[in-house]
């Protein structure tokens, strides 16, 4: 439900610790394995298919990222640039998921909460 991120900050020589509570949808919650994930992660290491990647998605906007077509589109292309084949369902997991985050790619506490998800 809540994921916890903490914050440090240095003021006069004293360590401040604060610690902020976000709401986090876990992708598990979608029926997204945790090994898909891994996977994708694991080739996103490589930098043509990160590249590749980065082409795909340059130019979205959180209007873009809230339309089904537009989205299904989009993982359809980011799953064969990955070589990962996804079935009916898991495509739906997967566009269900991004419009469920409401992501805005010009907010970066939006990219923040992504980054910590998946980390």
């Amino acid at each position: 439900m809540f994921g916890m991120t903490a914050a440090y900050s240095r003021d006069e020589g004293l360590k401040c610790r604060t610690e902020v509570l976000l709401p986090l949808m876990s992708y598990t919650k979608f029926g997204i394995r945790p090994e898909f994930v891994e996977r994708v992660k694991v080739k996103m290491k490589n930098p043509v298919v990160k590249e590749r990647i980065k082409q795909v998605v340059n130019g979205l906007t959180k209007y873009d990222l809230q339309d089904r077509v537009k989205v299904r589109r989009i993982v359809r292309q980011a799953s064969s640039v990955l070589n990962e084949p996804l079935n009916e369902v898991q495509e739906e997991q997967i566009v269900a998921f991004v419009l469920a985050q409401k992501i805005d790619p010009n907010n970066t506490l939006h990219l923040l909460k992504l980054w910590a998800m998946f980390r």
